[in-house]
Order: C-alpha cells, then sequence, then structure tokens
C-alpha cells in the first residue's frame, strides 16, 4: 500500500517516503490550554487522528510516533490567569483537562507523546545559543530575534518573497528589531504587576545568550523544542490548521533548519482548510463562537447536544483540506445516516481489516467524502443480507473513528422529548410526500432534516396493496 498526501511546502501529492519505515513519525501543533477548544480546533485533531490511524494500519502501531504538543505558556494563558485570579498551572492543568475529556468523546486516539512546552525549556535555550552562534540570530533589548534576512529561502512555505511580507508589515515595527519581518525566540519575562491584578509574575526562566534577566520563549519556538527532541531534527510529516502556515510554520522551518543546517524540518506538511459557521466566520461578536464542549454538552448550537461520533462524521464529511460550512443541517444529516448504519449493523462483528476500496481512498490524500460514499455503497450491500460486506462495513466505521457499537437511539442524546404534536408531524410528512411528487427533493430533504433535528425518524415503504409510498415515523430518545 502506499499512502500519497499534499504536500503544502511543494504544492503537489506526493508518495509518503518514510525516513524511517519502522518510526514513520509525525508533529501537529496541538492546543494552547487557556480555554475551551472551539469547533474550528476540533477539525485538525480529527484529521491528524484519522492519518495516524491510517499510519498504524499501514506501517503498525509500534512502528509510528505521533506526537501533539500542548502549549501551556503564552500571553493568552497569562492573561486569563491574571482575569480569572489563578495560578497559570491551575489553569492550565484545568484547560489540558478538558480538552483531553472533549477530544476523547471525538472518538480521537491518544497521540504517542504529548509533550508540554514549560517542560522543553533547556532545548529552547539551546536552540537560541545555536542560532546566534551561527549568525541567524541576535540579542537585542532583553530579546533574542530570528534575523529573517539571514535565510535566503524564508516565505517558501507560505510561497511569499521576503520583499512581499515586508511591504505588507506593520510601521510600527519593535525599535530593537533589524529587519521588519524579524521575530522573537525568546522575550524578558514581566514582573507581577499592581495589586489585585495578577497572583504571580509571568513564568520566567533563566535566558539563553548571556541576556541575564530571566525571560520566556516565544511560540515559534516552542514547537521547534518539542519535534525536534521527540522525532528529530528532520520528521516525515508536520500538519495543523491552514492559518498557521504564517508565520508559525514558517518560523518553525526557519528555527530548525538555521540552528541545524538541514535542507527541510518535514518531508511533508499538511494543512486543513478553514471552518465556518452557518456561512460566517465564527467569531465571538457574531455570537456563533461554538465550543467543543459546547456542542456536546449545551442547547447551544441546533438547541441540542450531539454525540460526539456525529460531530466526527460530519466533520469528515468534507476533504480536509477544503473548507467546511458547519450548519445544524450537517449534523442532523449526520446523525440520521450513523443512526441508519446501526440498525444495519446490529450485532455483526467486524473483519479483521476495512475494506480496500475505503483504504484506497483514504491513501489517495486522506480522501473521506470518498471513502464515505464507498461506505454507503457497503451499507446497501449490508442491507440485502451480504454478512461479508456488513463485516466489512462495521470495520470500517471503526476504523474512522465514527462507530463503537452505538445502538441507533444512541446518536440521538440532544433530541429529548418530540417537539411538536402529531397533527403538525402529519401536516409535515404530507408536504414532504406532496415535494417528492413534484420531484423539489431539497424541499423534502429539508423536511426530512427539519424533522430529525426533534428527534423525529422518518421511515418510508410501500402499501402492498395501492403501491403507494407510505411514511411512518418514531421518536427517538
Amino acid at each position: 500500500m502506499s499512502i500519497t498526501l499534499y504536500n503544502t511546502l511543494t504544492r503537489r501529492k506526493e508518495p509518503l517516503v518514510p525516513l524511517d519505515p519502522d518510526n514513520v513519525r509525525m508533529y501537529v501543533c496541538g492546543p494552547t490550554v487557556y480555554d475551551y477548544a472551539h469547533i474550528g480546533n476540533a477539525r485538525p485533531v480529527i484529521v491528524f487522528d484519522v492519518l495516524f490511524r491510517l499510519l498504524r494500519q499501514v506501517y503498525g502501531p509500534e512502528h509510528v510516533t505521533y506526537a501533539r504538543n500542548i502549549t501551556d505558556v503564552d500571553d493568552k494563558i497569562n492573561a486569563r490567569a491574571a482575569e480569572e485570579r489563578v495560578t497559570i498551572r491551575d489553569l492550565t492543568e484545568r484547560t489540558a483537562a478538558q480538552f483531553h475529556a472533549d477530544i476523547a468523546a471525538l472518538g480521537v486516539l491518544p497521540p504517542t507523546v504529548e509533550p508540554r512546552a514549560t517542560d522543553h525549556i533547556p532545548e529552547m535555550r539551546a536552540i537560541c545559543e545555536e542560532l546566534v552562534k551561527r549568525g541567524h540570530a541576535y540579542v537585542a533589548d532583553g530579546h533574542v530575534l530570528f534575523d529573517v534576512s539571514s535565510m535566503p529561502d524564508y516565505g517558501r512555505l507560505a510561497n511569499r518573497s521576503l520583499e512581499e511580507m515586508e511591504a505588507g508589515a506593520r510601521v510600527d515595527v519593535a525599535p530593537y528589531k533589524k529587519g521588519p519581518m524579524d521575530f522573537v525566540l525568546w522575550k524578558p519575562s514581566k514582573p507581577v504587576g499592581g495589586a489585585g491584578k495578577t497572583l504571580q509574575a509571568e513564568p520566567s526562566w533563566p535566558s539563553p545568550c548571556g541576556i541575564g534577566a530571566e525571560g520566556r520563549p516565544g511560540w515559534h519556538l516552542e514547537c521547534s523544542a518539542m519535534s525536534e527532541k521527540h522525532l528529530g531534527r528532520t520528521f516525515d510529516i508536520h500538519g495543523g490548521g491552514i492559518d498557521l502556515v504564517f508565520p508559525h510554520h514558517e518560523n518553525e522551518i526557519a528555527q530548525s533548519r538555521c540552528a541545524h543546517d538541514t535542507p527541510v524540518m518535514a518531508n511533508i506538511w499538511m494543512h486543513n482548510g478553514f471552518l465556518q459557521v452557518e456561512g460566517e466566520k465564527m467569531s465571538k461578536s457574531l455570537g456563533n463562537f461554538i465550543t467543543i464542549n459546547e456542542l456536546l454538552a449545551t442547547e447551544k448550537f441546533g438547541g441540542q447536544p450531539w454525540h460526539g461520533r456525529v460531530v466526527r462524521f460530519a466533520m469528515l464529511g468534507t476533504h480536509y483540506r477544503s473548507p467546511i460550512d458547519w450548519t445544524v443541517e450537517r449534523l442532523v444529516q449526520a446523525r440520521a445516516t450513523l443512526a441508519e448504519l446501526a440498525e444495519t449493523l446490529g450485532g455483526v462483528a467486524p473483519s479483521a481489516s476495512p475494506h480496500p476500496d475505503v483504504m484506497a481512498a483514504l491513501e489517495d490524500d486522506l480522501n473521506t467524502p470518498s471513502a464515505i460514499s464507498i461506505i454507503h455503497g457497503l451499507a446497501k450491500s449490508a442491507r440485502r443480507g451480504n454478512d461479508a460486506t456488513a463485516a466489512e462495513l462495521k470495520s470500517a466505521l471503526q476504523f474512522l473513528g465514527v462507530y463503537d457499537n452505538e445502538k441507533p437511539d444512541d446518536f440521538f442524546v440532544g433530541a429529548g422529548e418530540k417537539q411538536i404534536d402529531d397533527g403538525e408531524i402529519a401536516r409535515l410528512i404530507q408536504a414532504r410526500l406532496d415535494a417528492r411528487k413534484d420531484r423539489d427533493f431539497k424541499e423534502a430533504d429539508r423536511i426530512r432534516d427539519d424533522l430529525a433535528s426533534k428527534g423525529i425518524q422518518l421511515k418510508d415503504g410501500k402499501d402492498p396493496k395501492s403501491g403507494e409510498i407510505v411514511t411512518t415515523w418514531e421518536l427517538r430518545r
């Protein structure tokens, strides 16, 4: 089997050729633990969990190392701890636990290793000192800064020249910088604030390069140090959201390559597309900012909580590199599909491995929409009594992490009691039948999905005497 992946660095699909097939290595940028992770954060977690599963299937679980970090030192963490008047440690421990609980509900496997930034300060200081020694960084006003002009191909990942980036840089550049694009590797920590503002000073450690005053690392430096420690100076795959291409991943590459004089940091760079909510960019000002926890445990989105595997299945319905519009309708459809599949499988035992066509789709740049289309075909065959296909179907669903022997009703965690009376249900069923007769299938599907969102599942059948379509319904609790 051969896996091909789209490489942001080269802008083409390439076969994955591991540096060491006995240890395939992948790094993905994890959360900054100061608040609940939002649904946009869930996308890379789910996407690269699927890739982790695929790598384990192809190379063997013992031959794959997946590192997904936790950033536990950051300006946002400091600000939130001060706002809540708690210690930074208390905040980061609590938020990391929330993150783990939320993504576990999404069917996400633990990574092989989950390094924390604060456990890798010596490695960060060493990178700073090596970059200064090699002439790629300099000390100014208590900072260590990377000299972007020292790297001829800086901007390759973002596909932008240094001149283009400098032209777009803000005018109010810090006076201690040599160039407008130079970025911070290490910075001084601020002391304790005024009375009532903080419980502690900002985190600090002995600074590198003989600066003297204590300080803390820049965000970009953290990932370079953690990936090197656990995966080596060069590894196979680096992943994250497309919003991280610049400056975060571009700066990671600059630090790591220039510190060790390596041609690449990772051979393949992968990025998932943006997520918007109901056709609009997610933001708190628009009131459409939604966390994973709110989706799973509250009625904020669609008037009900949603099962974690429904959220995962809905996410995988769009190719990871494409933008995704997160809608209630998408979740309703995903839930109905999973409930139907669960009803089909019943007590079926899974096959030893997923259907080869499902695997082939995933090996082609994680083409989950194609894999799901194949799954629908397998389900049709399974409903006709093909036991072997049913076993392969169950194996495929379990492999994707969207099914774990749930019963159909298990996916309707937020349906509750039906929200409309029997007369209104009958009227809507008739309106749907009329729409189908008029070949207005979009309207028919809309009515079906609207009823499903209220916990009302429709079932179509034929009247044995008249041959006409008859629709019945049941309440999912």
